[in-house]
């Protein structure tokens, strides 16, 4: 049940105009009183001899207790309170008393026998909303405490969910985006739109701002993304803001619509924004004070399956920090985590596309928290999410879809790292905002790990009795309590035929097992011989798709992909830069 405060007005017939009216697409089809103040309120929706005259007059009487100078120019408080789409449809009656608890709990009317309240009224006219008007001077002329009256209304609202046995809302802590209002949510149903454009636009800006480096960069994405630009320049020249809009999206003068950064989301304002780049660019330069120095920047990545690569270390090095660190640097390795994802959705091919956006739209959330990040520290992160938007889009085969499932593998733990992390400090919506996250993700993976894991399967298939044999010998000694349940999953034969290459590459396999191994818990993995199959080819620098797999890519792309020979190299920069942070 959500509650929102609307802003106050001057005009008690105004809204009451609205209440009672047929709604912008005539969806206020019985509009009827269901709670006032003193029970007795004139309905003009129900009875024929009341008229919104008299239901005006009589919550504006409080008024003329007060000097025509006394009187406050926003005296209209206006609060709806809207149910869950999935909860059932409340009685006249329930509706009622829940409206009397919120203008209780709100300061509006606390309905004691001896307390001058405010004049109110509460009105349905839909099945699972109501909208409550008050005036703000109470009946003994006083002005009400209504203080915090939006956060008051949503502790109410808890626990109207569990008295009512409704769909519990995840309690918030102020720090998420405005959520769009109910006329912008109507606009997007008109327009055939999944997303309201405040929506639209909080995702298209929180992709420009991937792993930008400088104000520039960040306004050139903005417009090579179609947005509509609007500067606030200071007489001294210096930008101080900035604002979009979607081209079409018109008010009713024929005006584009213009969202302030810090409207769509807090941390979308241009100071919010500069502060990455600023903060980055002062720890490459001087490096950090604590006990993870800040590498300097990367060479510019040319390759997305390189930048995938890249980002897998440093998605691996952000757990660390995560699990280890202290509460700045963690929440800031989670911010950039989102960047991350904005990143990997911008560039993925077709059939991950719409998963990774959904889990990059809805890890946002996780993002944000009163746990003020420590910026500078998340370099690799922010480094990698950089290198994802200029390295292009990835093609869904070859190396490049293979690095694509090993990234977002290292995607599934970063997100439930951040899970976890935030249930620890009852950041309940982040936590819950994560875990959908990785649920999109782990969908994400299934999709892009189909064709390069199963390429890998067919390998360890085909390899003689005794190399297999040798191969389980090994996982039973580095793992000996996994082993049975790895042997058991299809992904085993893939994870033999990793573990081969890593000897003809000249690694020791076994040490590279239980390396993975401490890593991180494995216990938890879907397919924990998956996630051993990433672990191993990142750090070996191994490719990420079967040999002959590379090669068919790039017979039937028509360009070159690197054997395993050649691709050692590069593969082998972005591990090491990686193995010097571990």
């Amino acid at each position: 049940m959500i509650p929102s405060i609307h802003k106050q007005g001057s005009s008690t017939r105004g809204l009451l105009n609205y209440l009672y009216g047929k709604g912008t697409r005539e969806e206020h089809v019985d509009p009827h009183l269901v709670a006032s103040f003193d029970y007795m309120a004139p309905d003009p929706g129900r009875d024929p001899s009341a008229t919104k005259e008299d239901l005006q007059r009589l919550l504006d009487q409080p008024l003329h207790l007060l000097d025509e100078d006394q009187r406050p120019d926003q005296h209209v408080w206006h609060c709806s309170v809207r149910a869950a789409r999935t909860d059932r449809i409340l009685s006249d009656e329930e509706w009622g008393h829940i409206a009397r608890r919120i203008v209780a709990a709100t300061g509006i009317d606390s309905g004691g026998p001896d307390d001058a309240g405010c004049r109110w009224a509460a009105v349905r006219h839909a099945d699972d909303h109501i909208h409550i008007i008050a005036t703000l001077v109470r009946e003994d002329g006083r002005r009400p405490n209504h203080h915090r009256s939006g956060q008051r209304a949503q502790t109410e609202a808890r626990l109207i969910e569990a008295d009512y046995d409704l769909h519990r809302v995840t309690p918030g802590d102020g720090t998420a985006a405005k959520r769009p209002t109910s006329a912008e949510r109507h606009k997007a149903e008109r327009q055939g739109r999944e997303r309201t454009v405040r929506e639209e636009l909080r995702e298209t800006v929180r992709g420009a701002s991937a792993g930008a480096a400088s104000t520039d960069e960040f306004f050139d994405r903005l417009a090579a993304d179609g947005l509509l630009i609007r500067k606030r320049i200071a007489p001294s020249g210096d930008l101080l803001g900035y604002k979009v809009a979607l081209p079409g999206d018109l008010n009713k003068d024929d005006e584009p619509v213009f969202y302030a950064g810090s409207t769509l989301a807090p941390d979308l304002s241009l100071p919010r924004i500069r502060e990455r780049w600023s903060l980055q660019a002062e720890a490459v330069s001087e490096g950090s004070s604590g006990s993870e120095p800040v590498q300097p920047a990367l060479p510019q990545v040319t390759h997305p399956a390189f930048a995938r690569r890249r980002a897998a270390a440093a998605g691996w090095q952000a757990l660390l920090i995560i699990d280890h660190g202290d509460d700045g640097m963690a929440a800031a390795q989670i911010a950039a985590a989102g960047e991350v994802l904005d990143a990997l959705a911008k560039t993925s091919a077709a059939h991950t596309r719409v998963e990774l956006r959904e889990a990059a739209f809805v890890f946002e959330r996780a993002g944000r928290s009163h746990v003020r990040a420590a910026r500078g520290h998340d370099h690799a992160l922010r480094q990698a999410a950089h290198d994802l938007v200029h390295s292009g889009p990835a093609l869904g085969r070859g190396e490049d879809g293979a690095t694509t499932a090993m990234v977002i593998d290292m995607a599934i733990f970063l997100a439930i790292a951040a899970a976890n992390w935030h249930a620890k400090r009852h950041h309940s919506q982040q936590a819950a905002a994560a875990q959908q996250a990785a649920e999109h993700l782990r969908t994400a993976y299934q999709a892009a790990a189909a064709h390069p894991i199963a390429a890998l399967r067919q390998r360890g298939q085909r390899m003689a009795p005794r190399i297999r044999e040798r191969q389980a010998d090994l996982l039973h000694q580095a793992l000996p309590e996994l082993a049975e349940r790895i042997q058991a999953e299809p992904g085993w034969p893939a994870l033999a035929a990793t573990l081969t290459d890593a000897r003809q590459a000249g690694h020791a396999p076994g040490a590279l097992l239980a390396d993975a191994a401490r890593r991180r818990e494995l216990g938890s993995a879907d397919s924990i011989s998956d996630v051993l199959v990433w672990r191993l080819r990142r750090s070996a620098h191994l490719p990420a798709a079967a040999p002959e797999s590379l090669q068919t890519a790039g017979a039937r792309d028509g360009r070159h992909i690197p054997t395993p020979a050649s691709a050692t190299p590069s593969a082998a920069q972005a591990s090491n830069h990686s193995s010097r942070r571990h």
